[in-house]
Order: structure tokens, then C-alpha cells, then sequence
């Protein structure tokens, strides 16, 4: 593993770089706040109650397992293994998280939003085809085909995705500018939403006949 060391240097940087733009979670105003879901003996900042500093231990500031590749063994051939504050409660406060990138030979990461974050991304192994799409009227499509070592930024909110286009699985770890960044999957919301958007506002936003919307609605429901 010892050619993962320099890309964990960049994951390490870009984790940094994430932290000092962040500007959407409010700024700490103590050490740390080691989110808990007990209120007793607990102060509530940033929607969460904070342990008793007293109480806090190293334990609270680990997340072991992120060497273990994710399970992409699914329609999409992807999966994000995400280290936000629930899964890491000292991130409480601190306005930064990670995740973890696996992608099948083909897999996709489909188009998505984080409402809260900006995203940094490397490439440890393999090559992705990625991209982000500005807002309206432009709506102006940046991509890039990425590999090993290369480094890509999503800004907040816009959509973006990711493709692996190699032969082989890829591998990407990314830093997010918020403890808990969001996900918005742009099919899922619209055609898996609960209840159903009705058949008229989706038959009228995509100007396709209704059986359209029908099978892709089937092919998001839960």
C-alpha cells in the first residue's frame, strides 16, 4: 500500500482546502462538540447535543474501515461510503466530511447534489469521466476524464457525476465543505419521490407521453 501514501496526502490537502471554504456550517465556538443523541447533560449547538467534554475520548474522533472497498453490486455499479457526523460525532461543529468512492467496471455515480457542500475529489485507482452542470439559463456542462493522482471540484449544489470508463474498478475518496453535506440523487427525487409528482407536471417537464413517466417512476419505486 505504499503508492497509496502520496494520494493520501492529496485526500488529506483537499480535506483541508474543503474545511477553509466552508461558509455553511456555523463556525465552532469551543474545541469540539461531540455530537450524541442523549440529551442529558448535553449542550445543543448546530442541531445537535454535545457530549460533556468530560466524557469525550479519542474513540469519538474515529472511523475505522475505509480501506474496505464498498458493495457495487448494484443497478448503478457504484457505492458511497460516506464519514459524515454520524459516523464520526467528534465532526460535530467542524464543517468538513469524507467519503469513500467505489465504482464497478462501468459503475456510475449518478447525477446528484450535495445542498450543503462542496466537493473535492481524487482518483486513486482506474479512470472516471466526471462533470458538473452550472444553473439556469446556461445550464453549461464542465467535464474532464480523470486518473490516477487527478483532482476535480464539484461547487455547491450543482449537479455533477461520475463515470468509470476503464475496464477495471476505479477508486476515489472526496472531501465535502459541510459535517453533514446532503445528497440529492436528480432521478430518484423525481421519479421515486413519495407520494408520485403527478403524471401531468413530469409528463409536461419532460414533454414525453405518460407511459414514459409510468416506467420510469416503476423503475424508481421503493
Amino acid at each position: 500500500m505504499a503508492r497509496f501514501g502520496v494520494l493520501s496526502v492529496a485526500v488529506l490537502l483537499g480535506l483541508q482546502a474543503a474545511l477553509l471554504v466552508s461558509g455553511f456550517d456555523p463556525s465552532p465556538l469551543q474545541d469540539f462538540c461531540v455530537a450524541v443523541d442523549e440529551p442529558k447533560s448535553a449542550v445543543f449547538v448546530n442541531g445537535k447535543f454535545c457530549k460533556d467534554p468530560k466524557l469525550v475520548n479519542a474513540e469519538d474522533f474515529l472511523f475505522q474501515g475505509l480501506n474496505i472497498p464498498g458493495n457495487t453490486n448494484n443497478k448503478q455499479g457504484s457505492n458511497v461510503t460516506l464519514i459524515n457526523v454520524d459516523r464520526i460525532p467528534g465532526l460535530n461543529t467542524l464543517g468538513i466530511s469524507l467519503a469513500r468512492l467505489d465504482y464497478a467496471p462501468y459503475g456510475l455515480n449518478p447525477p446528484h447534489t450535495h445542498p450543503r457542500g462542496t466537493e473535492i475529489l481524487v482518483v486513486v485507482e482506474g479512470s472516471l469521466l466526471v462533470g458538473f452542470v452550472t444553473s439556469n439559463p446556461d445550464n453549461k456542462l464542465f467535464t474532464k476524464v480523470l486518473y490516477k493522482g487527478d483532482v476535480f471540484v464539484f461547487p455547491i449544489g450543482l449537479i455533477h457525476f461520475q463515470f468509470n470508463v476503464g475496464h477495471g474498478p476505479a477508486l476515489a475518496f472526496a472531501g465535502l465543505s459541510s459535517q453533514n453535506p446532503g445528497t440529492i440523487t436528480i432521478a430518484n427525487a423525481v421519479f421515486g419521490s413519495k407520494p408520485p409528482i403527478s403524471l401531468d407536471v413530469l409528463t409536461k417537464a419532460f414533454q414525453v407521453d405518460e407511459k414514459v413517466i409510468e416506467a420510469l417512476q416503476m423503475q424508481f419505486k421503493a
